[in-house]
């Protein structure tokens, strides 16, 4: 395994709102996280980065982007997560770079796909949990993630582990 170092990672969620595309059935819930704590915060923070919140929400309202899900809005990459139209079991995602909302693909190392960083997966997780359990989609549209903030606490622990097992 090729182990690159990682930036460390403290998520927030900043903002949420709700986005009803001009279709009039498509509805997205947006969370806007920031990711603290590293160099270049004006890549990863909210508060300091060149776009707001509000012209991302209106670049999504105008993206032409349907269905039912959510989204997870960070200043350097949103990802747009929605129920599959055709097996509704099925959570598909796309990802964007976020200042012009421009497609960007996942595809990573070794032939796998980014899922999600950690405030993703939790958000991800609840949201999940909220579609299986909602009656229909007004019920799931109401509930929002009670992920706040959280972090890696140790965004060396693969190298050092990949380490120790070549060295033994």
């Amino acid at each position: 395994m090729n182990i690159k170092p990682c930036a460390p990672y403290q998520g927030q969620v900043v903002q949420r709102a709700t986005i009803t595309m001009p279709d009039g059935v498509s509805v997205f819930k947006t969370y806007f996280v920031s990711i603290t704590g590293r160099a270049e915060p004006t890549r990863y923070e909210w508060g300091v980065c060149a776009i707001t919140m509000g012209e991302v929400e209106s670049m999504l309202r105008n993206s032409g982007i349907e269905g039912v899900g959510f989204v997870t809005a960070f200043p350097h990459i949103t990802k747009v997560f929605r129920f599959a139209p055709a097996v509704e079991t099925v959570l598909h995602v796309r990802a964007f770079h976020t200042p012009e909302l421009q497609t960007m693909g996942l595809d990573r190392d070794d032939g796998f796909t980014e899922f999600a960083c950690l405030g993703e997966a939790l958000i991800a997780a609840d949201e999940y949990r909220f579609w299986a359990q909602s009656v229909d989609v007004s019920a799931y549209i109401k509930q929002w993630s009670e992920w706040q903030c959280g972090g890696i606490r140790n965004p060396a622990k693969l190298g050092e582990y990949v380490a120790a097992a070549a060295a033994s």
